[in-house]
């Protein structure tokens, strides 16, 4: 390169420079921008799901003259614990009723879930794909078509209405999503040359699941047992049908608390955050594993 040409490189590498400056700060321009409009939706959306919870809150805490329609947005104007005191005093025997309906429901559903997950992913046998046809066939049956036949049936064998019959009803109706869930997240995560090794080390269906299976299958079970735990609190249809005032869930005690031809708005709102707050603890203490369980694959198709 002469002495002639080197400044005539130099000034051209200095106008592409300039040329790529100005885009560069109108890309970045555009970014910030979609990046002040997406935080702006989002605000918009967070303060229209929190708009509920407000007025639930500030309710709960209001006496009864206070609870009107043209106040139902302004604070208290006197804080009072009472409708708690309230909501509580009817609803502690409808929560203990819960908790020892969930908790066995979503257990047994999860274990039932697992091992039908297990055998149709990694042990496979003639008609595995139908039989898990049949089984996923009932996760598209509504609760009111059976509820009817299912108190009938209950009736029949002389179950009494309650806390085990409600068991019953739900792990028979949380087979299909568990299954569904397991066998997916075996598919997923659990390699097949790990079973192959295991039958050829001699270990049968029960050792291979005990063994191997198991123990890796922590992420799939907090997905179900979340799942479940919260089917199952929220349930009020089965609660309805297959038990009684003195002996239901907590959805009946809620029922209960907000009937009436005079109604305690303060005490029912109350109430509904007391019984929100069971599913709003599993979710805080196995939030973190669940995510998990679903970046592992447990809700893959």
């Amino acid at each position: 390169m002469t002495a002639v040409e080197a400044p005539a490189a130099t000034g051209k590498a200095a106008a592409a420079i300039s040329q790529k400056q100005p885009r560069s700060r109108l890309s970045e321009g555009t970014t910030r921008r979609s990046r002040t409009i997406r935080y702006i939706l989002l605000l918009l959306f967070l303060l229209f799901v929190l708009t509920p919870v407000y007025v639930v809150l500030i309710t709960s805490f209001k006496t009864s003259s206070d609870t009107t329609a043209a106040a139902q947005w302004s604070l208290p104007q006197t804080w009072t614990l009472e409708p708690w005191r309230k909501a509580w005093d009817v609803l502690q025997p409808y929560m203990i009723r819960s908790l020892s309906l969930a908790i066995p429901a979503a257990i047994i559903s999860s274990m039932i879930g697992s091992v039908n997950g297990f055998v149709l992913a990694r042990w496979r046998f003639p008609g595995a794909n139908l039989v898990f046809a049949f089984i996923l066939f009932g996760m598209f049956i509504p609760y009111q078509a059976v509820m009817l036949p299912l108190r009938t049936t209950f009736q029949e064998l002389d179950v009494t209405r309650g806390v085990p019959t409600l068991i019953v009803a739900h792990c028979i109706y949380g087979i299909p999503i568990c299954t569904l869930i397991f066998r997916n997240y075996y598919a997923t995560i659990v390699p097949e040359e790990i079973i192959e090794s295991a039958r050829v080390d001699g270990a049968g269906l029960v050792q291979t699941y005990a063994r191997i299976i198991l123990p890796i299958s922590i992420s799939g079970f907090v997905v179900t047992l979340i799942w479940q735990f919260t089917s199952v609190w929220n349930d009020f249809l089965f609660a309805l049908f297959l038990t009684q005032q003195n002996n239901g869930p907590v959805t009946l005690g809620l029922a209960a608390l907000s009937g009436g031809q005079k109604v305690d708005y303060a005490a029912s709102m109350a109430g509904a955050l007391i019984t929100s707050f069971p599913t709003l603890i599993v979710y805080i203490l196995l939030g973190r594993w669940f995510i998990g369980g679903l970046m592992a694959g447990a809700l893959k198709g």
